[in-house]
Formats: C-alpha cells, sequence, structure tokens
C-alpha cells in the first residue's frame, strides 16, 4: 500500500515530472474561477464584518513611522504565496496602521464615505475593467456617465444648460477623480479661453506673455488644492480676504481686480467656494456672479462637500447665482455613500475643454467620432474607469427619498454636539454651524486648544484635525459616518470635556515639569501622533507623515543642523533657538524622516525669522517677465495665508560631507533643560576638550555619543 504523500511533496513530483530536458516549467496556477468563487466570498463576510465591528476599533493607529519594515520580508516572493498566508496578513500587516474613516468616532476632515450598493458596483467595475477614454472603447461606459451626471444635476437642482439632455446645450457632467482635479481642469480650460480672447484683441502677443499676466482669485478659506492649481498652471493666484462670516464678498474682488488691472495683469479665473473647508462657509455666488460676468473671468464654483446636501431643497438658499457658474464640482465620494474616488462635474460649454485638451491621432479616432461624447477631450489623463456604475447603484438603492434622510440625519448629529458645546461655558463656537460641521475651541489663549486637539488624538477614542480663522486655533468636528449615533456623540463629548478638565487644571510649573523632547513624544501620553502632524501655525511642522521618500540622516538632519547654526538668532528663547532644540531632538532619535521635513524645517525657520534679519523671502515675477516665474499665492497685504515660499530650498543650502560632523559644531543648545548662557559656555567647552564628542554609526546612522 503506498504512503501517503503531503500536498507540497506532491506538487513537486509532479512539477519534476512534467518537466522535460532543461525546459521550463508550465505557469503555476494562482487562482482559478473555482477558488476565486470561494476566496470572493470570504472577503465579502471579511468586509461585511470589518464594517459592523468598526467601532470596537481604535479609530486612529497606534504606529510610528516604518512600522511595517518588520513586519513584511525585504523583497518579493520568489515563489507563489498561499492565498490562506495573505489573506492572514490584512490583520498582521495592514490593520494596525490603518486609520478607519469609516468609524463612528471619525470626525476629521470631511466624510468618506461607502455603502454596500457602491462597493458592489465598483466590483463589477474592476471585473469588466473597460478603459473608457472614447465612445467606441466602450459605449455602455460613456453612455451610463451622461444619464447619471445628467440625474444627479437635477437632483441638485442644476440650470437646464449644465445637463446633456438639455435641447442645443453644449454643456453637460463628467466624472473626474477629485475635485482638486476638476478645479484645476477647469483652471486650464478658463485658460485657454483668455489667451484666445487677448490674442484676438492684441494678435501680437505670444501665449507665454499672456500666460503670464494671467492672475486668478479666490477667497483665503479656499481649499489648498485652487492654489496648487495656480502653481502648476503656471498664473499668479490671488486671496481675497473674508468678511466676518468668512465668505467672499464682491467688493473685495472688485477692488483686487481694479487693482491688478492697473499692474498691467489679466484677471481670467474666479474660484467660489460653497462648503469651506475650515468652517463650511459659503461666498456669495449672487455678488460674484455679475462681476465675473463684467470682467470676464470664468467662475468655477467648488462645493467638494456641501455638494451632496443640495439633493435637500433646503440648502439650496447656498447655490443662489449658481446660473453665473461656468463650471461646478462636488464630490458624491464624500457625503452621498459613494466611495472614492468620484467627483461630479458640470461645464456650461465643453467646447471649452475640447479647445485645452482635444488630441486626434488615428488611432483614437472611430466612426461616430462627433456623433458621441468622448470623454478623453474633457479631463487630463486619457484613461477613465467605469466610475458610473457605483454612482448609479448607489442611486438607485437609496433613491433620491433615501439620500435626503440621510443628509437631514448628518445635520441633525451636527446639531446635536453643538448643543453639547454651547452646554459647557468653557468652550465657544468659532463660526456658524453649517450642514454636518462644527469648530468650536476652549475659550483663551491657542495654546489650550492646541494641546486639547494633541490629548484627544492621542487617546485614540477619536480623531479630529484643526483649522485657523482669522488667527484661532479651532477644532473641526464633522459627523462623518452612517455609524455614527447620537449614543457616540455623547461618548465623544464626555472624552472631550474630560480631557479639557486635564488641559485647564495643568499649572505653568506643571507644564514646564511636562516637557519632554521631541524623540520622546511616542512614548509620553501627554502627546499623540497630532504633535507631528497638525500643520497649525502655532507650533513648527517637524514631519509630515504623508510622505514615504526616506532619506539618510546625514544627508538631511545634519545639513540642516549645520544651516540652523548660521542663522542661530542670538534672543534668548527665539523661535529659532526652540527651532533648533527640536531638531537636536530629532538627531538625537537616530532616526530617519521624511524629505518633506525638509521643506518643512526651511519654510517654518524663515517664517520665525524676526522682522529686518536677512532670511531667504518671496519675490513676485515682474509683468515684463524679467525675474523668474512665480505663482505664489498673495492676500492684500502680499503674503500667503498657508506659508511662505521661498525660490528654491536647495537654492540657500550647502550640502557638506557631514558624516563625521559633530553635533556640537552644528547645534550648541543644550537638551532644553537649561538655556543659560553659562550652560551654552560649558557645554561648547566640554565639547571642544572632547568630552562631548557625537558622531554617526556606521552601520545604523544613528547618533552616538563618544567620551
Amino acid at each position: 500500500m503506498p504512503r501517503a504523500r503531503c500536498s507540497d511533496e506532491l506538487s513537486a513530483i509532479h512539477s519534476t515530472a512534467t518537466r522535460k530536458d532543461d525546459r521550463p516549467s508550465s505557469p503555476i496556477s494562482i487562482m482559478d474561477s473555482d477558488e476565486y468563487r470561494k476566496r470572493g466570498k470570504e472577503m465579502v463576510d471579511y468586509i461585511a464584518d470589518y464594517l459592523e465591528t468598526i467601532r470596537e476599533r481604535r479609530v486612529f493607529p497606534d504606529v510610528n513611522p516604518g512600522y511595517m519594515r518588520h513586519l513584511v520580508p525585504d523583497s518579493a516572493p520568489e515563489s507563489p504565496e498561499p492565498w490562506e498566508n495573505i489573506f492572514n496578513d490584512i490583520e498582521r500587516v495592514v490593520m494596525p496602521g490603518m486609520t478607519h474613516w469609516q468609524s463612528p468616532y471619525m470626525h476629521a476632515y470631511f466624510p468618506a464615505l461607502n455603502s454596500y450598493p457602491s462597493l458592489l458596483g465598483d466590483m463589477l467595475a474592476d471585473a469588466i475593467n473597460c478603459i473608457g477614454f472614447t465612445w467606441a472603447s466602450s459605449p455602455a461606459c460613456t453612455e451610463l456617465e451622461t444619464v447619471v451626471m445628467d440625474w444627479l444635476g437635477k437632483m441638485v437642482g442644476l440650470p437646464e444648460h449644465f445637463l446633456h439632455s438639455s435641447k442645443d446645450s453644449p454643456g453637460g457632467g463628467v466624472i473626474q477623480t477629485t475635485a482638486s482635479e476638476a478645479t484645476f481642469v477647469c483652471l486650464l480650460a478658463a485658460r485657454t479661453e483668455a489667451i484666445q480672447r487677448y490674442q484676438k484683441e492684441y494678435p501680437d502677443l505670444e501665449d507665454a506673455e499672456i500666460n503670464s499676466r494671467l492672475v486668478a482669485y479666490c477667497s483665503d478659506q479656499a481649499h489648498s488644492s485652487v492654489e496648487k492649481a495656480g502653481l502648476i498652471g503656471l498664473v499668479k493666484m490671488r486671496y481675497i480676504e473674508s468678511d466676518e462670516n468668512l465668505s467672499m464678498r464682491g467688493d473685495k474682488v472688485v477692488e483686487a481686480i481694479q487693482n491688478d488691472r492697473e499692474k498691467g495683469l489679466i484677471p481670467f479665473f474666479l474660484c467660489a467656494t460653497l462648503g469651506t473647508t475650515g468652517s463650511c462657509s459659503f461666498d456669495n455666488l449672487k455678488e460674484l456672479g455679475p462681476i465675473c460676468e463684467q470682467e470676464e473671468l470664468w467662475m468655477h464654483v467648488d462645493a467638494a462637500y456641501a455638494g451632496t446636501a443640495f439633493i435637500c431643497p433646503e440648502f439650496r438658499h447656498f447655490m443662489d447665482g449658481i446660473d453665473y457658474a461656468h463650471s461646478l464640482a462636488f464630490n458624491p465620494s464624500k457625503w452621498m455613500m459613494v466611495h472614492f474616488d468620484c467627483t461630479a462635474m458640470w461645464v456650461k460649454n465643453s467646447g471649452s475643454l475640447h479647445r485645452t485638451f482635444n488630441v486626434d491621432p488615428i488611432y483614437l479616432q472611430h466612426e461616430n467620432t462627433g456623433l458621441a461624447i468622448d470623454y478623453m477631450h474633457w479631463q487630463i489623463g486619457l484613461s477613465k474607469r467605469f466610475r458610473a456604475l457605483k454612482l448609479w447603484f448607489v442611486i438607485r438603492s437609496f433613491g433620491i427619498i433615501g439620500l435626503q434622510k440621510h443628509i437631514r440625519e448628518g445635520v441633525r448629529m451636527a446639531q446635536k454636539f453643538e448643543a453639547f458645546v454651547k452646554s459647557d461655558p468653557r468652550f465657544e463656537i468659532t463660526a456658524p454651524r453649517h450642514l454636518g460641521m462644527v469648530v468650536f475651541r476652549l475659550k483663551g489663549e491657542n495654546e489650550l486648544t492646541e494641546k486639547l486637539l494633541k490629548k484627544l488624538n492621542s487617546t485614540g477614542k477619536l480623531h479630529c484635525v484643526p483649522a485657523c480663522l482669522k488667527g484661532k486655533y479651532v477644532i473641526r468636528f464633522t459627523v462623518t459616518s452612517t455609524h455614527t449615533t447620537v449614543d457616540d456623540l455623547s461618548r465623544d463629548w464626555a472624552t472631550i470635556r474630560t480631557v479639557a478638565s486635564e488641559v485647564l487644571s495643568k499649572t505653568p510649573a506643571e507644564e514646564h515639569k511636562a516637557r519632554v523632547f521631541l524623540k520622546d513624544t511616542r512614548k509620553n501620553p501627554d502627546f499623540g501622533t497630532s504633535l507631528l502632524l497638525a500643520n497649525s501655525p502655532m507650533s513648527p511642522k517637524i514631519v509630515n507623515g504623508s510622505f514615504a521618500a526616506i532619506f539618510d540622516n546625514s544627508d538631511v538632519l545634519f545639513e540642516f543642523a549645520k544651516k540652523l547654526q548660521q542663522l542661530k538668532l542670538d534672543v534668548q528663547d527665539s523661535p529659532g533657538k526652540a527651532m533648533r532644540r527640536r531638531i537636536k531632538g530629532m538627531l538625537m532619535a537616530g532616526k530617519q524622516y521624511s524629505l518633506d521635513s525638509r521643506m518643512d524645517l526651511v519654510t517654518t525657520f524663515v517664517q520665525s525669522a524676526r522682522p529686518g534679519e536677512n532670511m531667504p523671502t518671496m519675490r513676485e515675477n515682474s509683468v515684463e517677465g524679467q525675474d523668474f516665474h512665480d505663482t505664489a499665492v498673495q492676500t492684500e497685504n502680499g503674503h500667503s495665508p498657508s506659508r511662505i515660499r521661498s525660490k528654491s530650498v536647495d537654492e540657500y543650502i550647502d550640502t557638506p560631507d557631514l558624516k563625521n560632523l559633530h553635533l556640537d559644531e552644528a547645534i550648541d543648545e543644550g537638551e532644553g533643560e537649561t538655556s543659560s548662557p553659562e550652560a551654552e559656555t560649558n557645554q561648547r567647552s566640554r565639547a571642544m576638550n572632547g568630552k562631548m564628542n557625537y558622531h554617526l554609526c556606521d552601520n545604523c546612522g544613528s547618533a552616538i555619543t563618544a567620551q
């Protein structure tokens, strides 16, 4: 009787038996349709269980940058791995580092909702995997998108000239990836229109000369993607100061346009926001629209978050004046339960997009060219996913009534939380609540609210992000999950009140005692990840964890150490000194940081300089084009609301060989415990005597001490 053989042994025998001579073996079958049916059902069950039990997971991960490196091999596997091993690594490798956006305790940013119909729609789209750049490449992909975009346009009450089905209308809707891309697409289309218009009036002007004079406008509350669109579109962007309600008003826009025309600039584009990121405020379209019409400006409306709310008639008053808009975009991938990515964008005249993006090589032509929509002319990229399927599934599954109920419930949850905040005299509502977002803060100095947010996020029980409104540091609280209940909000509010009591109860002496170095913040319960990720004007940005470009210590951190020593401020406890102490902590931690930390450190140090010091500054290019082209964003007082941008980071920084550079040569600050001149002198003296000699380890690159 033959002995039983294990599956691995049988596989090896089969592989040997089928190999003749030295010819390669036949391909190994990884997953056939039968196994896919089995594994697919398992994955569906896992997803359903994940969403049903998501409130049991810590909303924000408790991991350090690079946590995954020791959990996975250094190189890809040579041979196929069993699916069981791959599936098991979801919980072991992936989930520990996930921020759970569907958690009822996730209140940061804006909603990023999904739903089962949406997931099923993308499952089918992924299986079909068509690339719908032209009608001929997949007629159903194009035609369903035109139908669904007309459905959605009617649902939110758009004028007929934005609909494909409107007779003789040149406009229509298209699905883009993000609202950021939609803004950029519309800015490029507006730029094309402006250049062609001015070339008719002034035939001798070159495209580049006209482009160098173009200027666009938006509110100082507009999303950063508007600034980015100006940067990569190579046009100037002018930020208009918002009013007391954080809204962009017509008189300020008129004043800015007049000033720019006097400088020889060409106003061509205005981005109005319905539902700003910082406070969900609304620009006044009824004032801005006639101005744009008179001045021949393309008016783009960014309603990324708030657009979904317009499905409810009671919120459509925010759209008053939409008839003047040339384009509009919002994200069903935020509040409409259509998972990322999916941005609905409409234009009044698609010809502007064709004039900007139309390329027509013979291999993209088809017999119905010109008779059907080819969406490749409506976007930057050629390829296009079948996103309309998931949007179609969601609209049909919930219906207009179901979607309205969902939106109103989110608003009701925000109203409930607003009432909680108003019931505690220690807090204040900083801006009017609109839709599903509340902005609040502790009364008093900004530092109190900043500490509150850091401590809240470090608990892992809920997650929020900050904003800066008219110089006030605030906490943004959005109801982002379909799982959130009143009980969840009560739990969150209890946590906020408890942590606020801790923050307010500490005396200055206790605060000083609690100070720790940057390298120790991960070990200290008083700090959370938000210490490193918070992009606030009150504390320097040290590390942006969203970037993955890792550089060696000797290439980045020691370079900064030496440069900051050259730029040292003489005033004791100055911003520059505080910055150097933080960098010292980074160096002593012996860790690697992203390229973005290098950019942020230079920017922050420039911002911290006292007036009159010789620091790198931003320049605006001349109208005649004699200087370098600078697309820096400016407010009325000449500064960017987000940051000061230097011409080039590397222009102001040398890159010497710092492998053996002593830390005391680069930074002559102490550990932060003492800062007296005597202590600094003693430290430098000990360093010169060889008693505090730091260098980098040849193996790991960490800073070590040699006595």
